[in-house]
């Protein structure tokens, strides 16, 4: 058995003990797929373990992230700081191989995984990300930025609805450094997959804009060595069909019983079929030595010529070094200088569009733009669009793919040196959701921007007017969700949601003008504050964020006219206020008991300061906006009727 063999052999059966002794798993990929993956470590990948976050290494993403315990086996024998103690704890509480791979948790994981497909529209950014920062930095003889980016895929994330609008983008703008890599083995969960899948693999993607590679036997590594070869010349992005076994070699080969089940007893029989005669976790010296001769030497030498090579890109192009070592850092100069006296009137998607202007110009590495809504958002980014003709087009045109469109700038911003955003209407956050929650999950600090944030969309009618949307972004741990109430605090939120560097924010603008009010202080930074204080004794404090602040004002000057001291607080950041000192908010809200929270969405999360909550528990209408204001409680007169009836 060579040193080939014994490194697939020995990824497949650490895979199999981990799975084994945690009694939990996905055993039929791990065994399937293992050639495919030491394959492509060993003799293609740029990766250095001792620099884990190399911004030129190439990167890999598992999209098929039920496969982990096959890469984490591999990570070990490749020397990426995962112990065989590491192994075993699959799975378990605190360990570092958790049931799918998790970016910041385990070194050499590019991008967490597990949602399907999610990890195809990632690698789809990762390819944005290198083509437009080598456009942007490398100079002739400086290739700088020149790298691949990997993903294996099975069936299960093909059938999902983000990974073909992903896959069509990578097409459609020729990203010529993706290559995927499908684990088809023709078995899903609930069976084959001719009973749910039917497509031609090759005759779809070379449609799409792909070339199209096929290995007949997934066992053969020279053919999958060719295959990957021949793509990495492409002027297209490659899409290389790898016919696999689920479950090679063991008893329930080629059945879907194995697709997430340990083997268990079963693994003595799998142990005579590849003539593995090991203990469990016992790995053979010519294992580790295989990629030490293949992976690390070769990573070595390409990561001490590229340092080499970078060193004089600095001394010859200092301004660019800077430039892009400040990006690398995820540095953004926020400083956005705009007039937002008192009496502005526009709507805050128009101000977030002067504000992403600005900060564009400021910051030659931020891109991004709109799901085929930049005229309604306002989310462009600058440059021209980004194409194969215009690389350094920092506007991207999306399309209508919301979904594949989150996924994208979450890959885009966990590649570096580039910084991304996007542009959506807000009742499609909901299309956009699972790309939202994996940013969360890794600390990505994509920036969402949401226009149309409510009923006030008007006529477009229920379909187009969010209401349970912002209760359930709030909801999501790790994620700052921003409503501004004028153009004032719109230049605050969207300066804060850029200064992030660990957790992604989504931006909730209005489609309707919001006039900028004399305020006592401003303090957007600490997610609330006191916007109006009382004139009279205090009965009664008012919450609003967004469109309702300017209505919650106006119905306080006429409680208190009537004699009630009415207290408005402005809170355009939930979640940051809630991580302000006690002391602090209870210097901004008086008692609950006199606390009314007025919010055009269903606003559930408010009964923690307030005691009454003014929403919307139902869904809007078709009318212009200012009929549905009047129908739904949100002019100043009908919000100061209802709040006198509720502390009465």
């Amino acid at each position: 058995m060579d040193n080939g063999t014994v490194a697939i052999n020995a990824t497949r059966m650490l895979a199999v003990d981990a799975i084994n002794k945690a009694q939990s798993g996905h055993t039929g990929i791990c065994l399937g797929a293992a050639p495919m993956l030491v394959e492509l470590y060993a003799h293609h990948i740029n990766a250095c373990k001792d620099d884990a976050e190399w911004i030129n290494r190439d990167r890999f993403v598992l999209s098929a992230g039920h496969g982990a315990p096959m890469l984490y086996a591999l990570l070990h024998l490749a020397g990426f700081g995962l112990t065989v103690d590491d192994l075993k704890s699959l799975r378990q509480f605190g360990s570092r191989t958790a049931g799918h791979p998790e970016r910041g948790l385990t070194r050499g994981v590019d991008a967490s995984t597990g949602p399907l497909g999610q990890g195809i529209g990632m690698a789809v950014g990762f390819a944005v990300a290198e083509r437009f920062l080598a456009a942007r930095f490398n100079k002739r003889d400086y290739p700088i930025f020149d790298h691949y980016t990997y993903a294996l895929c099975g069936d299960g994330d093909l059938q999902e609805g983000v990974a073909q609008e992903a896959l069509s983008f990578a097409g459609h703008n020729a990203l010529n450094k993706l290559i995927i890599l499908y684990d088809s083995n023709d078995i899903q969960l609930d069976g084959p997959t001719r009973n749910a899948y039917s497509e031609d693999c090759e005759k779809k993607y070379e449609a799409m804009g792909f070339d199209y590679y096929r290995v007949a036997d997934g066992s053969d590594v020279a053919a999958i060595r060719a295959a990957i070869e021949q793509a990495k010349k492409s002027d297209k992005p490659s899409f290389i069909e790898v016919k696999t076994v689920i479950g090679f070699g063991s008893p329930l080969a080629g059945k879907c019983d194995c697709h997430g089940a340990p083997l268990g007893d079963m693994t003595d029989a799998l142990k005579a079929q590849l003539g593995w005669d090991r203990a469990a976790f016992d790995v053979p010296s010519a294992a580790y030595k295989y990629f030490e001769d293949t992976l690390t030497k070769r990573s070595a030498k390409a990561y001490s010529e590229w340092n080499a090579l970078y060193e004089k890109y600095a001394a010859q192009y200092p301004q660019d070094a800077a430039e892009l070592e400040k990006a690398v850092r995820g540095e953004l100069d926020c400083a956005v200088d705009m007039d937002c006296s008192e009496g502005l009137s526009e709507a805050t998607r128009i101000t977030a569009g002067k504000i992403l202007a600005e900060l564009s110009k400021r910051n030659a590495a931020l891109i991004g733009g709109s799901a085929d809504l930049t005229k309604s958002t306002k989310a462009k980014g600058a440059d021209g669009d980004f194409s194969p003709l215009n690389p350094t087009g920092r506007n991207i045109n999306f399309g209508v793919r919301e979904h594949a469109m989150g996924a994208i700038i979450n890959g885009i911003n966990l590649h570096g040196g580039a910084r991304a955003f996007s542009g959506a209407f807000f009742v499609f956050s909901d299309y956009m959701k699972p790309a939202v929650r994996l940013a969360a999950l890794m600390g990505v600090p994509s920036v969402f921007v949401f226009t149309h944030d409510s009923i006030a969309v008007g006529e477009d009618g229920p379909t187009h007017q969010p209401v349970e949307q912002l209760s359930g972004l709030r909801a999501m741990p790790n994620l700052d969700v921003y409503r501004p109430c004028d153009a004032r605090e719109a230049v605050q939120c969207f300066k804060s949601a850029f200064k992030r560097t660990n957790a992604p924010s989504a931006i909730i603008l209005t489609r309707q003008n919001l006039t900028v009010e004399r305020r006592d202080c401003d303090g957007a930074d600490r997610g609330g504050y006191i916007f109006k204080r009382e004139q009279n004794a205090l009965c009664v404090c008012i919450i609003a964020s967004g469109s309702e602040v300017n209505t919650a004002v106006a119905a306080a000057r006429l409680l208190e006219r009537e004699g009630l001291g009415a207290r408005v607080v402005s809170v355009p950041n939930l979640g940051e206020f809630d991580r302000q000192p006690e002391e602090y908010k209870r210097s901004v809200l008086p008692s609950r008991d006199i606390t009314v929270a007025t919010e055009a969405a269903t606003g559930a999360e408010w009964y923690k300061y307030a005691a009454h909550v003014l929403g919307i528990n139902r869904f809007g209408m078709s009318a212009p906006c200012d009929r549905l204001s009047e129908e739904y409680g949100f002019t100043a007169s009908a919000l100061a009727r209802r709040i006198k009836e509720v502390i009465a």
